[in-house]
C-alpha cells in the first residue's frame, strides 16, 4: 500500500495521550492514503472528545478530512468553556468516578451514575439515549461511537475532577437541589414527614430538612455539613471569580 507522510503537532493539554517523542512539535506520521483525519489522531491515542479544531495547512477541516501528503496538521484541544449542542447539559460518570457524581449533585448538577460496571456498550448506549455527557478516564469508552458526546477526566483527585469539568463546561450551580444519592430532586420536609429516618439525637438537634422526591432520603445539616459547604463555597467562589 501506498503511505502518505504528513507532519502533525499535537497541542500541549493532549500531550498525556500521545508518546513522547511526539511531544516535541510537529513530526512526521506515515498514514494510508484512505483513513480520515479523525482516524488517524485516534490511531496516535488522542481521543476525539479532547480535540477542538484540527488545523491543516492553516485551514479548520473536519476529522472527516483525508489527509494528502506533505500537509501539515495541528491538533488543537477543546475550547473552554464548551459548548455541548442539542440538548440540556447533564452528565453520565462511570463506576471509577463515584465522589465526583456526588460532588456535582451537590452542586445542583444532573449527573447520572452507574455505581456498578455495566460495561462500555451500556454506558455509551445510556448516553446516547439520555443525551448525557459521558465523563470517564477510559479512552477506550470516549472513542465509542454511539457517546452522545464525552470527555476525559484528567485528574484523579475529586477535588481537580470537580474544577476541571465546571471549567470546561461551566454549567449552572444550583446548590442543595440535589439528592447526592440518586440525582432526583430536594424538597422542603417537615420533620414529621422525615421522622422514620432520624434518630433520637437528630430529632432533638435539627428542625430544617430537606426530602428527595425521587428516593425519599431525608437530608438536614449534620456533622459532615460544613465540609460540604466548603465544596459548594470553593464552587461558587471560582465561579464567581472566573466569570
Amino acid at each position: 500500500m501506498n503511505g502518505t507522510e504528513i507532519r502533525v503537532e499535537v497541542a500541549p493539554e493532549l500531550h498525556l495521550f500521545v508518546p513522547a517523542a511526539r511531544r516535541a512539535g510537529a513530526t512526521a506520521l506515515g498514514t494510508d492514503g484512505v483513513s480520515t483525519l479523525g482516524h488517524v489522531i485516534e490511531s496516535l491515542g488522542v481521543p476525539l472528545t479532547e480535540v477542538g479544531a484540527l488545523v491543516v495547512d492553516g485551514r479548520e477541516v473536519p476529522v472527516s478530512h483525508i489527509p494528502r501528503a506533505g500537509e501539515s496538521v495541528t491538533v488543537r484541544p477543546v475550547a473552554r468553556p464548551q459548548h455541548v449542542p442539542g440538548a440540556p447539559l447533564r452528565f453520565l460518570l462511570d463506576v471509577h468516578l463515584g465522589t465526583l457524581a456526588r460532588r456535582l449533585r451537590l452542586l445542583g448538577v444532573d449527573t447520572a451514575y452507574e455505581s456498578t460496571d455495566i460495561g462500555d456498550p451500556a454506558l455509551a448506549a445510556r448516553s446516547a439515549a439520555e443525551q448525557r455527557v459521558m465523563l470517564s478516564r477510559d479512552r477506550g469508552l470516549l472513542r465509542r461511537r454511539e457517546l452522545w458526546a464525552g470527555a476525559y477526566v484528567y485528574s484523579t483527585r475529586p477535588d481537580d475532577q470537580l474544577q476541571d469539568v465546571l471549567d470546561r463546561f461551566a454549567p449552572e450551580l444550583r446548590p442543595w437541589t440535589r439528592c447526592t444519592a440518586c440525582n432526583g430532586l430536594l424538597r422542603q420536609a417537615t420533620k414529621e414527614e422525615v421522622a422514620d429516618q432520624l434518630k433520637g439525637g437528630t430529632q432533638r438537634s435539627y428542625d430544617v430538612f430537606a426530602q428527595c422526591t425521587s428516593c425519599g432520603r431525608a437530608y438536614w445539616k449534620g456533622a459532615h455539613h460544613e465540609q460540604l459547604e466548603a465544596v459548594v463555597e470553593r464552587a461558587l467562589s471560582t465561579r464567581t471569580h472566573g466569570s
